[in-house]
């Protein structure tokens, strides 16, 4: 190899092979709704564990993985198992080239209209943001399986961070976009995921992005901030109250923050629980997510924001996710 190195179109990955219309049309006889809800997932979401994609579609860990495998032998869904120094990662799932032409004929359009690339989709295995993108899914799979058990909270939109730059990348680049609602109220957030490595300066400069939003459209949304610790907590807070209380109108940017390690304690561990503070708060106490929506007066109610909201959705190609399909019954044929 030293003598006779490989040239460079030697090495380039193999051109994804684009499934003929045949093998589409046969494809589609054997999906299910909740089949197709899944490649919606991926495609808007990259990533989702067998773990993540149970709490969220299925009733059983070995269903999912037996359904999931079948997925993956039709050609709709890629897979990988990421190396871990301790224990084995579980199975990681992506959308396939299959998968993606059968989204894109639901659409109307060309896969690469559609957005999707294999080589793309596959990247995100190497990627050194895959740890911050699966905490972003963890952090709403876990609030949509706890609403569905618990609370009878409920996520009814939940957009990826791909999806927030195309909107709002301009000026202000969230983590995710979500809508939560709990009996008669709703609240919708930006998601900002910190895994502890970020500089704190870079995490309050943000707030910045989101003020000219506010300016911009006219929508307040809040910002819900979610670190590892509690002393990271207590360090964020102070950094970002320097840079909130300097903007040009703080109360357009409503803040709340929460620790995961709050969580330690609780039985069943969710975002939905008694650990958030908003950062303009003078008591200290702790509020449940859906009580965030009663504490900030200027935040925009979510049925002014629909005409806006729809101004901001068109996009070429783009798919609407619908709600989560109903759970199947525990029976051997899923």
């Amino acid at each position: 190899m030293i003598a006779r190195p490989d040239r460079q179109a030697d090495s380039r990955a193999p051109r994804p092979t684009i499934p003929p219309p045949s093998e589409t049309v046969a494809l589609v006889a054997r999906l299910t709704e909740r089949d197709r809800w899944i490649l919606r997932m991926l495609h808007e979401h990259r990533v989702l564990t067998t773990n993540q994609l149970t709490a969220l579609a299925f009733p059983h860990p070995h269903i999912a993985l037996r359904r999931l495998t079948r997925l993956h032998r039709y050609g709709a869904l890629d897979r990988f198992r990421p190396l871990r120094t301790r224990g084995s990662a579980p199975m990681h799932w992506v959308l396939a080239p299959a998968g993606a032409a059968v989204l894109a004929a639901e659409a109307g359009v060309s896969a690469r209209e559609l957005g999707y690339s294999r080589q793309r989709a596959l990247a995100v295995a190497h990627s050194l943001h895959l740890t911050h993108t699966l905490g972003v899914n963890t952090w709403f799979t876990t609030l949509i399986h706890h609403g569905e058990t618990n609370s009878g909270g409920r996520v009814q939109t939940w957009w990826s961070q791909a999806r927030c730059h195309r909107l709002w990348g301009d000026l202000a680049r969230p983590d995710s976009f979500g809508r939560y609602t709990h009996t008669d109220t709703t609240l919708d957030f930006f998601l900002e995921y910190d895994l502890g490595t970020t500089a704190l300066a870079r995490v309050a400069g943000k707030l910045h992005g989101f003020g000219e939003l506010a300016r911009s459209t006219g929508v307040i949304t809040p910002i819900l901030l979610w670190v590892p610790t509690s002393e990271r907590e207590a360090n964020a807070r102070t950094a970002l109250h320097h840079t909130w209380k300097r903007l040009p109108d703080p109360e357009a940017v409503p803040v709340a923050t929460a620790a995961a390690q709050l969580l330690d304690a609780v039985p069943d561990p969710s975002p939905a629980e008694r650990v958030w503070l908003p950062l303009d708060t003078t008591t200290g106490t702790r509020l449940r997510l859906a009580d965030l929506a009663t504490v900030w007066p200027h935040r925009t109610p979510p049925e002014a924001e629909i005409d806006q909201e729809q101004n901001w959705a068109p996009l070429a190609g783009q798919i609407t996710l619908a709600p989560p399909p109903p759970r199947p019954p525990d029976v051997e044929s899923w």
